[in-house]
């Protein structure tokens, strides 16, 4: 029987106290690279963010939603990833049509180049609102693996490592990190490290999660915790896009509807989806709103 191959795989390697997540994109990824025309550079970056995302929600407790984010003044505007707690995920990337070429190193893209990773989860009071928390962490290394590996150092202070692979078939990670406190053995996390290096992207995008947990790591009699499907996804909705426009304010919303011949038009860049509103409707969702809270504009 095949073996899922849009999959997040978590497991642990008790002896060595080691936890990690495997994941592997396949037809998620694809959906998610054929909506961003972009050269190789920049898709296989978003690839690998994709991967990172639905790395991170096996890592940290996501009851919403995680997201990867990459903003720089050079020729990557803007790249995110997302990743729900129900495993759909989208991606986008913007280029910069005036910084030059997109090259493979993430130094090129400027010293004020920064990586934050967010994660939004449901209100605990049940008001609507969502709890936000973001961390955020200077690009001083080549390649995103590594830019994740200095955050989880700063933020977590565990003994971290990924690794990431993208092509335009499949976008792939591994991740692992020591057992906060005294779990496992003194050698462990070198042991489970020195085996992480013998794995190679090539390696990592041809084989299934489990496939290369096991590989690398039967030797620590590997405990595999739980498997998650992946597939793409958009949270973009009518009602999202309506609490954007009252973000914006009656005034800009009618200016946008007057300027487009009597309908205001919202494009979803994540999935393709369009969305119109008439002068009629515009009105409706202001009223509406009056007695409500309005959402924080954001990315839809």
């Amino acid at each position: 029987m095949p073996q899922p191959r849009d999959t997040q795989l978590r497991f642990l390697l008790p002896t060595a106290g080691v936890r990690g997540v495997a994941v592997h994109l396949d037809a998620t990824w694809q959906a998610i690279a054929a909506r961003n025309h972009c050269p190789q550079a920049a898709a296989g970056l978003l690839g690998e963010a994709c991967a990172a995302a639905a790395l991170l929600t096996g890592h940290v407790k996501v009851d919403g939603r995680l997201s990867v984010q990459l903003r720089s003044p050079g020729a990557i505007g803007t790249l995110f990833a997302e990743c729900t707690a129900t495993g759909s995920l989208r991606g986008i990337v913007r280029l910069r049509e005036d910084a030059g070429p997109v090259v493979a190193d993430l130094r090129a893209l400027g010293a004020e180049s920064l990586l934050a990773i967010t994660i939004e989860n449901p209100s605990l009071r049940g008001d609507g609102e969502p709890v936000r928390y973001q961390g955020l962490v200077a690009l001083q290394a080549e390649h995103l693996d590594a830019a994740l590996e200095g955050y989880f150092l700063q933020s977590e202070q565990l003994p971290t490592r990924l690794l990431l692979a993208s092509d335009g078939q499949q976008a792939t990670g591994l991740l692992l990190q020591a057992l906060p406190g005294d779990g496992g053995d003194d050698d462990g996390f070198r042991r489970a490290s020195a085996l992480f290096d013998t794995l190679q992207a090539d390696e990592l995008l041809a084989l299934p999660p489990a496939e290369v947990v096991h590989r690398l790591f039967h030797e620590e009699a590997p405990e595999l915790l739980g498997e998650k499907p992946l597939h793409f996804g958009c949270s973009c909705s009518r009602a999202r896009v309506e609490a954007m426009l009252v973000s914006l304010g009656r005034e800009e919303a009618d200016a946008a509807v007057a300027a487009n011949q009597g309908t205001a038009a919202v494009h979803c860049e994540f999935c393709g989806q369009d969305y119109s509103f008439d002068a009629a409707q515009v009105a409706a969702v202001f009223a509406q709103a009056a007695d409500a809270h309005p959402a924080a504009a954001g990315l839809q």
